[in-house]
């Protein structure tokens, strides 16, 4: 039988997400499990076997029609080992053997790499990135990740540190991170990094704004909030945007005069802003990019939501085609 599918899973600090692909990328089944992190995540690598295995037997699915397994996971990847070490939030402090026992334990080759590589994959191959060779991945939630995808290769570097995006330094004088450096592109266009700016902005303000006010009241306000009341024409909100856009939008600059993507995907939770986010960030990476590449590199938002990292991984598979 010839194989025509293959399996993605998306590991994550709650939950770990599964996905049968068909190898033009089309989602047949997706599923999820919850994350069991106790007694040093020992439970995950077995967990996500009998889920995949479970899941074959009840819809009658022969392990010929797979090519294989590819994963996203968080920590540093050993891809050529396919281990993992420091994902804290799946408490693998210490280096933890995952290929191996997962291939063993299903019974099809398997393939690891970082979550956001992979979900930079999936937004290449069927999502914004329309399948160019060239696509920048940046995600934006509780930190700042990405993924750089360099004439249909991932690009890891020579320590596996390439696509660091949210570590780019955009303020050398700027907020700590938790990297030990200063002025991150993480530290500010988070979810938390431009709450962060809003706090810094505040101590200045002086106009009417709910948001302001809600600040100095010592009420809870997020990413979201601001967006929304800069949408709604607050002005310290719209100050609060318009510099988080500044910073992003330097990076992209910086990133498209260094490496002229086809596009600059922007996705992740902070994303959600959508069209009123991307038209800023826009902006800035107009003004500061080298010509050439403000002319040929477009920002784009993310379209797979979700679903990207599924996606990705399982495109890892693929790779098992020739062999």
């Amino acid at each position: 039988m010839t194989a025509s599918k293959i399996i993605g899973i998306d590991l994550g600090g709650t939950s770990i997400k599964f996905g049968i692909l068909t190898l033009d990328g089309e989602v047949q089944d997706k599923w999820s499990i919850p994350t069991n992190i106790l007694e040093d995540g020992k439970h995950i690598v077995p967990d996500i076997i009998e889920s995949i295995n479970h899941r074959l037997s009840l819809y009658n699915l022969d392990k010929s029609e797979f090519l294989g397994i590819g994963m996203g996971t968080p920590g540093s990847v050993n891809i050529s080992e396919s281990t993992v070490k420091a994902a804290f939030n799946l408490n693998w402090a210490d280096t933890q053997e995952v290929g191996k026992p997962i291939s063993e334990g299903v019974g099809l080759p398997f393939i690891l790499d970082n979550d956001a590589n992979v979900a930079a994959l999936g937004e290449r191959w069927v999502g914004a990135g329309e399948n160019n060779p060239d696509v920048v991945f940046i995600t934006l939630g509780t930190g700042v990740g990405g993924g750089i995808i360099a004439s249909g290769e991932l690009v890891h570097g020579v320590a596996g540190a390439g696509g660091e995006i949210g570590h780019i330094c955009v303020d050398p004088y700027g907020f700590e991170c938790t990297c030990g450096n200063r002025g991150c592109l993480e530290t500010v266009t988070s979810a938390t990094g431009i709450v962060r700016l809003a706090r810094k902005f505040a101590e200045e303000y002086e106009g009417d704004s709910t948001i302001k006010a809600a600040i100095d009241n010592g009420d809870e306000v997020t990413s979201k909030d601001i967006f929304f009341a800069a949408q709604e024409g607050d002005h310290f909100s719209l100050s609060v945007v318009d510099k988080f856009a500044y910073y992003l939008g330097f990076a992209c600059a910086n990133l498209g005069s260094t490496l002229n993507p086809a596009s600059i995907v922007i996705g992740g939770g902070v994303s959600a802003a959508g069209e009123f986010l991307r038209e800023k960030v826009e902006k800035y990476f107009t003004k500061y990019a080298f010509s050439t590449v403000r002319n040929s590199s477009k920002i784009k938002l993310a379209v797979l939501g979700n679903d990207a990292g599924i996606i990705g991984a399982a495109s890892l598979a693929l790779k098992f085609k020739g062999e």
